[in-house]
């Protein structure tokens, strides 16, 4: 017992000071904002279009246009841009309150900032509890939304939880690309929670179906269903573009 006492005290405080302080180190995998310049890219390339597995990117006479709700970030489509038009940056706030939002284009950017509903601001602020609902996922969004409840990053600090029952919810979470055997499940959850609520949906399944949009048993995302009142984009999305979404809504 004196041992594990006197390891804990050499740890000290464990949990971040983000966002009060310097936001975590991101791996050098790590892919955020897009960056995407005109260069010498014109109509007539169209590599990127082609390379691009969720048919994320458009090109036109103004260069290319990245879809964030689309993207998957897997990177393929600035390894293969012969005038390096698309760049990955480091930025990790993606985050936004409407899916338009979420298209970047050549010297535009996401905005990266919510607009909150002051109704729900004045209700929720400092108490806000969610219901988080798998829809058909793969466990990866799933899985870096737990970790905000983790000693390092401690959700609960922003007065923020996780709960078990959508009764004692103010909105969902939903991940995955709703599944048609889901959907049932995802009404009834939204149906039990009291008004006003909200409904966050995270990574690019539940924004726009992602891999799976054009599968006959998924629907292309949570806003075909119910109405969305937080994007944060992503495959998955890092905990810290997470956690900046929540707390900025």
């Amino acid at each position: 017992m004196i041992e594990i006492l006197r390891a804990r005290s050499r740890q000290g405080y464990r949990t971040m000071a983000y966002p009060d302080g310097p936001a975590p180190e991101m791996s050098a995998r790590f892919a955020g904002m897009p960056e995407l310049t005109p260069g010498s890219c014109g109509v007539d390339c169209r590599v990127c279009e082609a390379t691009c597995p969720t048919d994320a990117i458009t090109v036109d006479v103004c260069g290319p246009r990245l879809d964030l709700g689309r993207c998957i970030f897997c990177g393929k489509c600035q390894d293969v841009c012969p005038t390096r038009s698309i760049r990955f940056g480091r930025d990790f706030r993606l985050a936004s309150s409407t899916r338009d939002e979420l298209i970047v284009g050549a010297g535009r950017t996401s905005s990266g900032t919510v607009v909150p509903n002051v109704a729900h601001t004045r209700l929720f602020r400092r108490s806000l509890k969610l219901r988080q609902v798998s829809a058909g996922g793969c466990n990866a969004c799933e899985a870096d939304t737990n970790v905000l409840g983790t000693l390092a990053w401690d959700l609960g600090r922003f007065g923020i939880q996780f709960v078990a029952s959508p009764r004692h919810a103010d909105g969902i979470l939903v991940t995955g690309p709703v599944t048609a055997n889901m959907e049932l499940a995802l009404r009834k959850t939204y149906a039990a929670i009291a008004h006003p609520k909200l409904v966050i949906a995270v990574g690019a399944c539940a924004i726009s179906g992602g891999l799976f949009e054009s599968h006959e048993e998924t629907y292309k995302g949570v806003a075909d269903i119910l109405p969305v009142d937080l994007v944060i984009p992503g495959c998955p999305p890092h905990p810290s573009t997470i956690l900046d979404g929540l707390l900025q809504l």
